[in-house]
C-alpha cells in the first residue's frame, strides 16, 4: 500500500483542482445566477409583475376548481416542485438502496393513518404548514453549505451558525410580520374533530405576536453581529469567502424581511413559494438529469438530454395540475383520498430532503 501522506496529498490536490474548476459555482455562473442566487429576487420582481397587472382579479375555472390565474399557476408550481423529489429518492438507485423502507413503508403507513383516521388527517395538514417554513428556510442552507464546500472550505465549519441563520432569515420574519395569521389559522381544522384545545391555538399564537416580535428582534439582532464576527474570525483563519453564498444570503434576507415582514402588497406566498420552487427544480435537474435520462432511456437518443427535460417538466407539472385542483379549498377529511396523497407527497418531500442531500457525506 502507499504511503498515507503521499494518499491524502493526493486527495487534497483534486480536491483543490475540483474547486478551481467550479471557480465557486454549483453548475456555472450562469446557471447558479439564475436559479439559485439571484432567485429571490427574480421572484419578487415576479410578484411585483403579477399585483400591477390584472391576474388577481380574473377567474379561471378547472373542473370544480375556480381561482386566478396567478394562483392556480403558484399551487401547480408548489405541488410539482414537492413530487420532484421522487426523482432523487425513488428514482436515483444509489440513494433509494440507502432508506428503502423510508421511501416505502413510512409513506404508505402515513397514507393509510390519514384514510383511517380524520385526526391523524388534520394533523398532518397542519404540520404540513410548519414543517413547510421549517423546510424552506433549510434550503437557502444547503446551498450556502455547498458554496462553501465549492470555495474549498471544511463542510462542517460554521455549520450550526449557517443553520440559525437561516432559520432565522426565514421562520422570523413569519413569527413577527404580517402572514403569521395565514400560518396559525389552520389549527382551526381541529374544531371538526372537537379537538378545542388545538382549535384555538393559533388565536392564542396570534395574540402574542407583540411578544414573538420583541423575541425575534431581541435574538435576531445580536445573533447576526454574532454571525459576522464569527466569520471573520474564520476568515482569519483560512476560511474562503464565497461571494456566491453571501449574495445568496443578502438577496434571500433581504426579500424574505421585506416580504414576510410586511406584505406591502399582498404577493408574500407568491414571492417566496416561487423562488423556493424555483431553485429546487434548479438543483433536481442538475443533480438527477443523468438519473432522468436512463429512467426514460434516452440516454443514446441524440436530443435524450431534452427529451428528458420535457418529460422532468411535464410529469412534475402535470402532478401539479392535479394537486392543486384536489388539494384547494379542501377539509381534511379520512375519506379525502387526493387530499391525503397531495399530504403524504409533501410530508415525504420535507423529510426526504433532510437526508437524500448531505454536502457532508458528499452527495452533493
Amino acid at each position: 500500500m502507499g504511503d498515507a501522506s503521499v494518499l491524502s496529498g493526493g486527495i487534497a490536490e483534486r480536491a483543490s483542482a475540483a474547486v478551481r474548476k467550479s471557480r465557486g459555482y454549483i453548475v456555472g455562473p450562469l446557471y447558479d445566477s439564475i436559479f439559485f442566487i439571484t432567485a429571490p429576487l427574480s421572484a419578487f420582481a415576479l410578484g411585483v409583475a403579477v399585483y400591477l397587472s390584472s391576474l388577481p382579479a380574473m377567474h379561471v375555472r378547472i373542473f370544480s376548481h375556480e381561482a386566478s390565474p396567478d394562483s392556480i399557476f403558484l399551487g401547480t408550481f408548489i405541488m410539482a416542485h414537492l413530487f420532484i423529489v421522487f426523482f432523487r429518492s425513488h428514482a436515483n438507485g444509489k440513494i433509494y438502496l440507502q432508506y428503502p423502507y423510508r421511501f416505502t413503508v413510512v409513506p404508505l403507513a402515513l397514507f393509510a393513518g390519514m384514510c383511517l383516521s380524520e385526526w391523524i388527517a388534520i394533523s398532518a395538514a397542519v404540520l404540513t404548514t410548519w414543517w413547510d417554513v421549517y423546510h424552506s428556510s433549510l434550503q437557502t442552507f444547503g446551498l450556502g453549505r455547498i458554496y462553501d464546500a465549492r470555495a474549498g472550505n471544511d463542510a462542517n465549519l460554521g455549520r450550526r451558525l449557517d443553520f440559525l441563520l437561516n432559520l432565522l432569515l426565514y421562520a422570523g420574519p413569519i413569527l413577527a410580520g404580517a402572514v403569521l395569521m395565514a400560518h396559525t389559522r389552520d389549527f382551526e381544522q381541529y374544531a371538526l374533530v372537537r379537538a378545542m384545545l388545538f382549535s384555538h391555538l393559533g388565536d392564542v399564537i396570534d395574540a402574542k405576536q407583540t411578544y414573538l416580535r420583541y423575541a425575534v428582534l431581541g435574538v435576531g439582532v445580536p445573533f447576526i453581529l454574532y454571525y459576522l464576527y464569527a466569520y471573520w474570525r474564520f476568515h482569519r483563519q483560512g476560511y474562503k469567502i464565497s461571494p456566491q453564498k453571501v449574495t445568496l444570503l443578502v438577496s434571500t434576507a433581504a426579500v424574505s424581511i421585506y416580504t414576510w415582514g410586511f406584505n406591502s402588497f399582498g404577493q408574500a406566498f407568491f414571492i417566496m413559494n416561487f423562488f423556493h420552487a424555483f431553485q429546487y427544480f434548479g438543483i433536481v435537474w442538475w443533480s438527477e438529469k443523468k438519473t432522468m435520462m436512463s429512467l426514460f432511456r434516452v440516454q443514446s437518443v441524440r436530443w435524450g438530454k431534452w427529451v428528458a427535460l420535457a418529460l422532468f417538466l411535464a410529469i412534475g407539472f402535470g402532478y401539479g395540475l392535479w394537486a392543486e385542483v384536489a388539494d384547494a379549498g379542501a377539509v381534511p377529511s379520512g375519506l379525502d383520498v387526493g387530499f391525503n396523497a397531495t399530504i403524504v407527497v409533501a410530508l415525504m418531500h420535507f423529510w426526504y430532503d433532510g437526508f437524500i442531500w448531505s454536502v457532508r457525506k458528499n452527495q452533493v
